[in-house]
């Protein structure tokens, strides 16, 4: 039993002092919503609505918070040299609360949506020179996924978000983009997928006489003399282009001027790899990384259809009127819904590649042995456990980044 007198410590008094309000801060959460027209000269209270549109963009700032935070623990885990296979539940676990988070993007426009654009005007003009373009933690998640800066569309005079900000703001915009990019740290990590190398499987060379075979077998189709001469023109064009397609991903040299084009972002090895894990998905050892692969594919996907909704939105209220930061509002949002956006293009590409299950090469023994033993869950020697390191301990993230996203006081990002 224990004394009934004893001093209570420090983390027991804290505990009982605990209260629903004050660890969620909801002082400051709920007090954070301060509509400028209540103070626009000639009313005499705010406009309704406007309470709305900022609780609605408020929101979308404290997930884009908790996006970040997934993702940053995904990004480490997914750069350590060895990623330790027990890992692997956390980084899709991870990956898919994104998904679901950026699954109710477009409700929340819905929402707003109730505002009419008559509701909406009553407002607008106070807004000004604001924007959503402005807004520094998309910016930082377009970053951390990897968005072609190439590629971006300027939203006004040929300036792009960078120069929407300026101090602090902006060196962490410039620190978001020089550490690794998550499809970066996604290529580092396929470029060791096992069965690579010539020394073991040799996936390459055993795709390569896979696909000689199934274009082999396009070719005596088209030369059937069954066929009308206008099926044969039509096979064997097809079975050309498929022959040129094939070659474009088993040459690394014609991978290589793709990528200087700016057709293909991952490396030859990286797509093989890639490749690799989608034909063979069901070895055990394969199945958590094709959910991985799977679930980027879905946070672009949802990242688009957001865009998408946003695009609506904004013609709905706005027509082609410029937006409030001086964009031009419809015509650059709509520029944005393209591929030109998507990160993990390369992955839905793939698809492009598959083979008919009677073309897939067999595994050998060996092969088939390492995708059903799991590791043990040790990592390299010597290596500290992925999950006792702090997210931020390499030189990825920069002083001022660290500050904004572990502003809280709560380490979120560690893995």
């Amino acid at each position: 039993m224990s004394c009934p007198h004893k001093e209570a410590s420090p983390e027991e008094v804290a505990r009982a002092t605990v209260h629903y309000a004050s660890y969620l801060q909801l002082d400051k959460v709920l007090g954070s919503q301060l509509p400028l027209s209540q103070h626009a000269e000639g009313r005499t209270k705010p406009v309704h609505d406007e309470h709305l549109f900022i609780v609605v963009h408020q929101v979308f700032e404290l997930w884009f918070k908790q996006i970040l935070a997934e993702l940053f623990s995904v990004r480490h885990i997914l750069l350590q040299e060895v990623v330790d296979e027990s890992h692997m539940l956390a980084i899709t676990t991870r990956l898919n609360r994104v998904v679901m988070i950026m699954n109710l993007f477009p409700d929340q426009f819905a929402i707003l949506e109730t505002m009419t654009p008559m509701d909406f005007l009553d407002f607008r003009d106070m807004l000004a020179p604001a924007s959503g373009f402005q807004s520094l933690q998309f910016r930082i998640l377009e970053n951390l996924l990897g968005v072609n800066e190439g590629t971006r569309s300027k939203a006004k005079d040929g300036h792009g978000y960078a120069d929407e900000h300026s101090g602090q703001a902006k060196e962490i915009l410039a620190e978001s983009k020089e550490g690794p990019s998550l499809l970066e740290a996604l290529e580092k990590w396929l470029e060791r997928t096992p069965g690579l190398d010539d020394t073991g499987f040799n996936f390459p060379e055993r795709y390569a006489q896979a696909v000689k075979g199934l274009l082999a077998e396009e070719k005596a189709t088209a030369d059937s003399a069954s066929l009308t001469e206008e099926q044969r023109e039509s096979k064997l064009s097809d079975h050309q282009r498929d022959e040129t397609f094939f070659t474009s991903l088993l040459d690394a040299e014609q991978h290589a001027n793709e990528i200087a084009k700016g057709l293909r972002r991952l490396s030859h090895r990286a797509t093989l790899g890639a490749l690799l894990i989608f034909l063979y998905r069901d070895e055990p050892r394969f199945n958590e990384p094709y959910k991985l692969l799977q679930l980027l594919m879905d946070i672009d996907s949802c990242l688009l259809k957001w865009r998408h909704s946003h695009v609506n939105m904004v013609q709905r209220y706005l027509g082609t009127r410029a937006g409030t930061g001086g964009s031009s509002g419809y015509y650059y949002l709509r520029s944005t819904v393209s591929d030109r956006y998507k990160v993990f293009l390369d992955l839905f590409n793939l698809s492009s590649f598959i083979l008919p299950r009677r073309h897939i090469p067999p595994l050998t023994d060996e092969m088939r042995s390492l995708l059903t033993s799991h590791n043990s869950g040790a990592t390299a020697s010597g290596a500290t456990p992925v999950r006792d390191h702090p997210c931020f301990a390499d030189a990825a993230v920069g002083d001022n980044l660290k500050k904004l996203i572990t502003s809280t006081g709560l380490n979120l990002y560690s893995s």
